[in-house]
């Protein structure tokens, strides 16, 4: 995992746990194969090979440096012969000529492509065992144990080993950056799996795109199955899922700690040393195979199965809904907060605010003070659209007088990582009866589209913006 650049207490803020927030559920995936129980043996093998590689070559894996092409080389060789194809893409850091590993399993439709990646860097000091080889290993003794799995898979299966992540995410940025606005477009989701054994372990899920397919309530939802307690995270810009995330592909994955200190909350519910970091030789040249807790390791590289055997089986495909169906998942909000992400209570059953039908609405704003909320939820537009309509029905109401517009909603959409506003409404022009607007979005087919309400509000008197009944229809 790369450095943060923020000074201790700003990391340690930035690996606060944030709220959950409910999102977009993924595409029912059609009945599959259960996933297998991958061999933590065979990764510990794995990592064994990438510690044997360091020692032999100064005693880290850095890009630019030779341990690093040597450990790329170990991972190709055992993909190739596998049968994946895999391309090396070469490019340029400060420490010198680098290179990403990507693999393509053969099949699967190219337009719905699952990616999981991690990095395979270590920093200069030390081997990288934690960091990242068990994300590294666990990724590719998935991939192995896929192709030999026999499954023939719905959507492509991709694996990204990156370099230079140690250097700032550079190989992730420099993969992203090479890819086509069609090919970004086919990639329906990137997993990303930066160390996963930390001899002190949390178990965290990434929860900074909190509106992606599904891929986080998955993630969290398969260790409660398996009685495994976990919290989320916001990582934000420290591994390679940043990349995907910024240009609007859904990301999620896990973590097991880095330099922060385990609480003694965390201590009492996962059995660790409170006060330890989860992981006391991150960065140094204690990071070897000793540094790796095995229990945690084969929770998560489980959890990477479980994740890779559905996703590669769900249904992306782009059929119209029936006429005058709706792609937006409680559209009315009739289901609380299911399905949306943005603002913890931001979607509301308060009765001081009528809805326009049922009992629940999205209300923001109204508080008075300085405030942002905001609710978002990602659909596809399909490719065959001929008409693509986003519909809602808003009610504002306000204490400011005049004609400056001193709180606001935002009605967006996100494509590609680009923000377009439709329409701004403000305190301006207050209305507390309901009325209906409606804008195009069929410029967007084929696309992922993020519909967008945001809400910013002054220091002193409220203004709040209730919408209810939404709709993305298409023909």
């Amino acid at each position: 995992m790369k450095r943060s650049l923020l000074a201790p207490a700003a990391v340690v803020a930035a690996l606060a746990l944030v709220a959950p927030t409910s999102q977009a559920a993924a595409p029912a995936p059609a009945p599959l194969a259960a996933a297998p129980d991958i061999s933590v043996a065979n990764v510990q093998s794995h990592l064994a090979q990438l510690q044997t590689i360091a020692n032999a070559n100064g005693g880290n894996r850095a890009s630019g440096r030779p341990g690093y092409k040597a450990s790329l080389d170990y991972v190709k060789a055992k993909l190739d012969a596998a049968g994946y194809t895999t391309t090396v893409q070469t490019f340029s850091t400060s420490a010198g000529t680098t290179y990403n590993l990507v693999a393509d399993w053969p099949g699967g439709d190219p337009n719905h492509v699952v990616m999981t990646g991690a990095h395979l860097d270590s920093v200069s000091v030390g081997p990288g065992i934690n960091d990242n080889g068990t994300g590294s290993a666990g990724i590719l003794e998935n991939a192995l144990a896929f192709a030999a799995s026999g499954i023939t898979p719905k959507n492509h299966l991709r694996f990204g080993f990156w370099g230079a992540e140690e250097l700032g995410l550079l190989g992730s940025k420099h993969y992203v950056s090479t890819l086509s606005t069609a090919e970004k477009d086919k990639i329906e989701l990137y997993l990303n799996f930066d160390m996963i054994g930390s001899p002190n372990p949390g178990y965290f899920v990434y929860d900074d795109n909190p509106a992606g397919n599904g891929a986080r309530d998955d993630l969290t939802s398969y260790f409660t199955s398996k009685g495994v307690p976990w919290e989320y995270i916001d990582v934000q810009g420290r591994s390679d899922h940043a990349a995907f995330r910024s240009y609007g592909i859904p990301t999620s994955g896990t973590f097991t700690g880095a330099e922060s200190t385990m609480t003694s909350a965390q201590a009492s519910k996962w059995g660790g040393q409170a006060g330890r970091a989860f992981d006391p030789c991150y960065h140094a040249a204690c990071d070897t195979t000793a540094n790796v807790n095995a229990t945690a390791l084969d929770r998560n590289i489980d959890a990477i199965a479980f994740m890779l055997w559905k996703y590669v089986d769900v249904d992306y495909g782009t059929t119209l809904p029936p006429a005058g169906g709706n792609l937006l998942a409680n559209p009315g909000f009739e289901s609380g907060a299911t399905s949306w992400g943005g603002t913890t209570g931001a979607i509301t059953s308060s009765s001081s605010k009528p809805a326009h039908g049922g009992t629940w609405k999205a209300w923001l704003g109204g508080n008075g003070r300085t405030s942002s909320e905001n609710l978002t939820q990602t659909i596809t537009i399909p490719a065959s659209a001929t008409t693509a309509t986003l519909s809602y029905w808003i009610r504002t109401d306000t204490a400011e007088t005049g004609s400056t517009a001193y709180d606001t909603l935002k009605v967006q959409v996100v494509v590609g990582g680009v923000t377009t506003t439709l329409k701004t409404f403000s305190n301006v022009g207050a209305n507390v009866a309901y009325a209906q607007f409606t804008h195009s979005l069929l410029a967007y087919k084929g696309k992922a589209v993020t519909v967008k309400l945001l809400e910013n509000e002054d220091s002193s008197l409220q203004t709040s913006f209730v919408v209810d009944d939404t709709a993305v229809t298409v023909g």
